[in-house]
């Protein structure tokens, strides 16, 4: 055989092997279902849906990921069940599962796959430190520590001190330590002394935030972007962001809120404009706002 088609062919054969093992890790992922036969076949459905749709931006891909969401009903604490692996369920959200769901599928049309295996392989990457459940603590509960974590192995970026008019805030995370009751999975000494070892890394951790009082102005609104997600920073003590959702930008060129509401009972487009939302949220402090991939 001539050795420069010697050469292609070998390439092509380990390039082969490494994409059956990665699809045969990704089939192999311990996945706990709401519905298996009825969420596998909405993920294949909603990702051939958009990729049907041609050459989108990973921001335009995430929100049109999150418009198909709306009118799931909002369920808390989907994820609180022993033990801990990788939680799918369409059928009920709250604001962390719903952009959690968004975001995974659009990495995955971003990677150009369009199975439902590779969905629930990107939703692990992106829930879980450095991509692997290894019980409670591994979760990345803090949305600083979802952002650290999944910037870092450049699965997110964001952008936020990127902006012109950002500023910065300053907190110690321990919310969950200090109200370990709150947590069922703490009752368990073990995955609480884990949970207190992941906020030794953020105290007095500084974090990038766009203030409410800008973000209520038309200077602060064109700012936002069709698809970006976007995270609320708050005044609760030992906690960074409180909510977190998907912007959208409507006919008048205004950015309304894609999310999981607890009041509305679902996911919403929220009639409200992006300002009058935070001006309505007192506890609010500010927005961070994060976009898909390596942007650096």
């Amino acid at each position: 055989m001539n050795h420069h088609i010697y050469n292609i062919y070998k390439q092509a054969t380990i390039a082969l092997t490494l994409l059956l093992s990665a699809t045969a890790i990704k089939a192999q992922t311990p996945t706990r279902w709401n519905n298996e036969s009825a969420d596998t076949t909405r993920i294949t459905s909603l990702l051939t849906q958009v990729a049907s749709q041609g050459n989108l931006t990973a921001n335009q891909r995430i929100s049109t990921f999150a418009h198909l969401l709306e009118g799931t009903p909002y369920v808390a604490g989907t994820l609180e069940q022993t033990p801990e692996i990788l939680t799918v369920n369409l059928d009920g959200m709250d604001c962390t599962t719903f952009v959690e769901t968004v975001t995974a599928l659009a990495m995955t049309l971003e990677e150009h796959r369009s199975a439902w295996q590779d969905f629930v392989y990107n939703l692990g990457q992106i829930r879980y430190r450095q991509g692997r459940a290894d019980g409670y603590a591994s979760r990345l509960h803090y949305v600083s520590d979802w952002i650290v974590d999944n910037t870092h192995r450049g699965l997110l970026t964001e952008v936020t001190d990127r902006l012109p008019g950002w500023s910065h805030q300053v907190k110690t995370l321990d919310y969950m330590s200090r109200h370990r009751s709150a947590y069922p999975a703490l009752a368990d000494d073990e995955s609480f002394e884990k949970i207190k070892s992941v906020e030794v890394g953020f105290r007095s951790h500084r974090y990038p935030m766009l203030k409410s009082t800008l973000m209520q102005t038309k200077k602060g609104e064109a700012l936002i972007k069709e698809g970006d997600i976007l995270a609320f920073t708050t005044k609760t003590d030992g906690l960074d962001v409180s909510h977190i959702g998907i912007a959208t930008i409507h006919p008048d060129g205004r950015p309304h809120l894609i999310h999981a509401s607890s009041t509305a009972g679902k996911v919403i487009d929220d009639p409200l404009p992006l300002a009058e939302y935070l001006r309505k949220n007192h506890s609010i402090t500010g927005v961070r706002v994060i976009r898909l991939g390596n942007l650096r």
